[in-house]
């Protein structure tokens, strides 16, 4: 995801995005503990969405804008 994309997001949207992706990243740490999971890199890309959202919100409220 690009950051662009979670700019555009709402912060309700951003927040409901992020725990998917973190219910993903167990189920994909999980296959990986089980030699399931062919893309490895699955996991380094969803860490980094996920901090890229954090970050997105971080700023948001920093800034005092909630709504974009």
């Amino acid at each position: 995801m690009k950051i662009y994309d979670i700019k555009e997001m709402s912060s309700e949207e951003i927040i409901k995005r992020i725990a998917e992706e973190e219910k993903n990243l167990v189920d994909l740490r999980f296959q990986n503990a089980l030699k399931n999971l062919t893309n490895t890199a699955k996991l380094k890309n969803t860490k980094k969405d996920i901090a890229r959202m954090y970050t997105i919100l971080r700023q948001r409220e920093l800034s005092g804008t909630k709504a974009n």
